[in-house]
């Protein structure tokens, strides 16, 4: 039941993808600066990672979410969610102490897992039968915008930046003459977080005027209306169901293990491992984002033609072949450190979350669809919570246990490309109704 509209729609909703990534990127770029300016300590920043969009604030949203989007339907999450997103990037715009910083953090974390699921199943089900696996794609992409955007943000307004002057003039119009250069520079930070408030106001107003998902209404308008604890009962006893919770979490999870790190410790890891500067580190970063964008939009033309079990191994396949870099070249010269971020630039423009976004959304019926895609979201970035600080151990203070983390690494991905290679579904090119007459029959 999908309209003509798709795209418009898609790239609407994309937008909570832009914020998701955004926030992840704004908190870990600023790290340093809130440090400074609140005199944080190690297990300060700990804890704001750990409850941050990047991990346990995302999986509390994501499982509350998913279930809500099943029982109110997808606008009602894009007609409020974003309310709560804008409050906590407002937080942490005029945060003063430690309290008003991690409160920012989780409820902008929540905010972007309430969001993740809905959008999704939202654009899934608006989407065009041929048009299914590029509308998820483009979603992708917004995803890669937000970090590229949010770096290139961090580094124009950083202390020594070209925008620095700008934001030291700002920082004194609203603190006085007499702010420490602590207080000024953390000023960057708000405003970078300013910049996710003005993109999240505008994806509001344009989530909160689109019609409610056609699979959605007709589920209603057959009487399949269930409260919460029924879905979720109804999703545990289906053993198709269980399945494919089975299998789709397992191929994200170990990627997400994997990408979650990098994710958060991508530039830190540059500059211990392979030596170079911050500023290095961050435009490696910039441009392995736009390999990542532009390796998707190539995946969006090919992926409702092509075969499905292809692109996610040729994925996996760079994946790996990136870590390999490490453990053969290494990453102490600029050849294996460019060569580690261009492989894992084109993994991530063809990787398993774009495969584990369309087929969450293609494998369960509408009635447990969104409700699904939260639990496993809650299952996958609370665990790379948890992983974020084994990591940590492993890595060492300065990189020493590299090589071990990359082996770790390489088993993990090649986890996901094996089931994944496995498992792939025959879903490209069907109708979701008849995925899922064909999967559970007439009763959902």
């Amino acid at each position: 039941m999908a309209n003509s509209g798709s795209l418009k729609s898609t790239i609407a909703v994309s937008l909570t993808n832009y914020l998701d990534a955004g926030a992840i990127v704004a908190g870990a770029s600023g790290l340093t600066l809130w440090k400074e300016y609140l005199g944080l300590t190690e297990m300060h920043l700990g804890w704001l990672n750990f409850i941050s969009a990047n991990c346990l604030g995302a999986a509390i949203g994501a499982i509350i979410g998913g279930f809500l989007a099943d029982k109110y339907g997808r606008k009602f999450i894009f007609t409020y969610n974003l309310l709560v997103y804008m409050t906590g990037v407002l937080l942490i715009m005029f945060s003063m102490n430690f309290p008003m910083l991690l409160c920012g953090f989780l409820v902008t974390g929540i905010s972007v897992g309430v969001g993740v699921p809905a959008s999704w199943t939202y654009i899934s089900e608006s989407s065009e039968v041929n048009n299914r696996g590029r509308n998820i794609c483009i979603s992708q992409m917004s995803w890669g915008f937000g970090p590229m955007c949010i770096l290139l943000f961090g580094m124009l307004f950083a202390p020594g930046g070209y925008l620095f002057s700008w934001v030291e003039s700002v920082a004194h119009l609203f603190g006085g003459a007499d702010m420490s250069t602590e207080a000024v520079n953390a000023f960057s930070s708000r405003i970078v977080f300013f910049t996710l408030f003005i993109v999240a106001f505008i994806a509001w107003n344009l989530q909160r005027q689109l019609q409610e998902s056609a699979e959605f209404t007709a589920q209603q308008a057959e009487g399949k209306k269930t409260g919460l604890m029924d879905n979720i009962k109804v999703l545990f006893s289906n053993k198709i169901a269980v399945r494919t919770v089975i299998f789709l979490a397992t191929i994200y999870l170990t990627w997400n293990l994997v990408a979650s790190v990098m994710g958060f410790f991508q530039p830190h890891i540059y500059e211990t491992a392979g030596g170079v500067s911050n500023e290095q580190a961050n435009w490696m970063n910039c441009i392995q984002w736009f390999i990542i964008v532009a390796v998707t939009f190539v995946v969006s033309k090919l992926i409702d033609k092509s075969s499905h079990k292809l692109i996610y191994t040729f994925g996996l396949l760079v994946a790996i072949a990136a870590w390999l870099v490490i453990v053969t070249i290494g990453v102490n010269g600029m050849v294996g450190l460019w060569l580690f971020a261009i492989l894992w630039g084109v993994q991530g423009g063809s990787s398993p979350q774009i495969f584990y976004a369309l087929w969450g959304s293609e494998l369960f019926p509408a009635k447990f669809r969104a409700g699904a895609q939260g639990l496993m979201f809650f299952i996958v970035r609370g665990l790379s919570a948890v992983w974020g600080l084994i990591f940590t151990y492993i890595y060492g203070e300065n990189g020493e246990g590299f090589t071990i983390a990359a082996f770790c690494m390489i088993a993990l991905l090649a986890i996901s490309l094996i089931v994944g290679f496995l498992g792939v579904p025959n879903t490209r090119g069907r109708a979701l109704e008849d995925i899922t007459k064909e999967r559970y029959g007439d009763n959902y």
